[in-house]
């Protein structure tokens, strides 16, 4: 196996253009379990880590853009204030090994259904940033992922950053699993409140082929919701948009659970997503 080091980003996308076979390795987190377990066995590796140009972030009119190299921990650390939702997912995934050296370009490289960084990207609306030696293109995340573990990378092209809003409401993310910590999402919800649009967005993970923006369930909750008095919401829209939400999945049944379960499971934590951001715009339009 040959490993490929450059130390620019130019560097890297010209070596990807000789070898457009040399997968990327940016945390490792999933490429290295593959390698290790024989399920993928590469030509060439292209190590992105000594690549200043992907580890960095900058917030911009409120957008933000954040490159591929950043780390889950450091999303934590440095972005929970601006994108709430992401750090909230980060906070779950693995253990914080895992979050040091895991990114979410990396979650959006691998494409899976399962990844915990991307139903957050898709209630912001994120835009991902494609380079190659041709120039830079942007893609919603919603065309991006075109299926399980598809993209619509080129063979020439690296993930180099996504760019999403900053919050101007209260975000959430949660997920069931087979236990508590270090576990693969079974399903999960992540839920945004837009207040300036009076519009709630919501993105069901590890429940079909891709993440699924709910947009019935979205747009009818947010008709309904008291955004300047920040009332409750009433228990039967609350029904109703947990039902809505589950209707949406498109579950299927494998070793970490049912279908059947996955359906039940989506709208519980569609309704608790729901009510624990409202409770906290509640609170600030009353303060």
């Amino acid at each position: 196996m040959e490993v490929l080091a450059p130390d620019t980003l130019a560097d890297a996308l010209a070596l990807k253009a000789a070898q457009p076979d040399a997968v990327p390795l940016a945390g490792g987190t999933d490429l290295m379990v593959a390698i290790n377990f024989r399920s993928a066995r590469p030509a060439a590796v292209l190590d992105l880590t000594r690549i200043s140009e992907l580890r960095g972030w900058d917030d911009d009119d409120g957008r933000v853009r954040v490159g591929a190299g950043v780390t889950y921990t450091r999303l934590i650390d440095e972005l929970g204030d601006r994108l709430p939702g992401l750090a909230i997912a980060a906070r779950t995934v693995g253990s914080p090994q895992i979050r040091n050296r895991g990114t979410v370009g990396g979650n959006l490289a691998t494409a899976s259904p399962a990844g915990d960084g991307l139903p957050p990207l898709y209630t912001s609306g994120a835009t991902i940033e494609l380079a190659s030696v041709r120039g830079t293109r942007r893609v919603r995340v919603e065309a991006f992922v075109t299926g399980p573990k598809r993209n619509c990378l080129e063979p020439d092209e690296l993930i180099s950053a996504f760019e999403l809003p900053v919050a101007d409401g209260p975000q959430q993310f949660a997920k069931v699993g087979t236990r508590n910590a270090m576990v693969i999402a079974v399903c999960s919800v992540a839920l945004a409140l837009w207040p300036d649009e009076r519009r709630v967005a919501v993105c069901v993970g590890s429940a079909g082929p891709t993440p699924l923006v709910a947009t019935d369930a979205q747009d009818d909750i947010s008709a309904t919701l008291d955004w300047d008095g920040g009332a409750a919401p009433a228990p039967n829209a609350l029904e109703r948009f947990g039902a809505r939400v589950s209707a949406c999945a498109q579950p299927i049944d494998d070793v970490r659970g049912t279908a059947a379960y996955r359906s039940h499971a989506v709208g519980v934590l569609a309704r608790r997503t729901l009510g624990w951001a409202w409770e906290t715009h509640a609170g600030q339009v009353r303060a």
